[in-house]
């Protein structure tokens, strides 16, 4: 498998402990530095702004999806590749994951896992069929984690669900823990619902 053009959902917050923006920065820079594009949402914030910061420092590629109310509000990174305006929330999320080799999740709040959650939904369905890493920087994503292991003991989800998901707790480990991922086709939707 060849990665050039992941997803990273990743914060806007800016109060953050700086253990957070060191990984956001360790990304962007190891993303850049094996050539692979970087899609975000396009703010200039928080964990955002740092991983797309430092990916073009780098050198890397880096394209933002904005929805044009945060562009109004100038919340938008003023130094990317490429900056695509959209209408609304729910087509930012469409476009973000279109056409990627691999969606990385950084911490964040509740937009960020809103982000997350949704799109392993949608590998649960088999519509979406490519890796899914989180960046478990300060054990940020323990708890969502054993949430989702509760669903499956609870048999909400199935026992195979546990491999939607790869977990890393360094960005330097990010490309190997992509191209290590369990393979995941469109017939995990015979077990979606059992």
């Amino acid at each position: 498998m060849s990665i050039s053009r992941v997803c990273v959902f990743c914060a806007s917050s800016t109060q953050v402990h700086p253990e957070y923006f060191d990984a956001a920065n360790r990304l962007g820079k190891e993303l850049a530095k094996e050539g692979v594009t970087i899609v975000y949402g396009g703010g200039g914030a928080g964990l955002m702004g740092e991983v797309a910061t430092s990916a073009l420092v780098q050198g890397g590629q880096v394209i933002g999806i904005l929805p044009r109310f945060m562009s109004d509000l100038e919340w938008g990174h003023t130094g990317l590749t490429e900056l695509k305006l959209v209408d609304n929330m729910r087509e930012r999320k469409h476009m973000m994951i279109e056409n990627v080799d691999a969606v990385i999740a950084l911490p964040g709040g509740c937009g960020t896992l809103e982000e997350l959650l949704e799109v392993i939904t949608l590998k649960r369905l088999g519509i979406f069929l490519k890796p899914i890493i989180l960046v478990n920087v300060r054990d940020f994503f323990n708890l969502l984690i054993e949430m989702l292991n509760q669903c499956i003991n609870e048999r909400f989800m199935n026992e195979k669900h546990k491999s939607i998901w790869s977990v890393t707790s360094k960005a330097e480990e990010v490309i190997e823990t992509i191209l290590n991922a369990p393979k995941w086709t469109a017939s995990s939707r015979n077990f979606a619902t059992l």
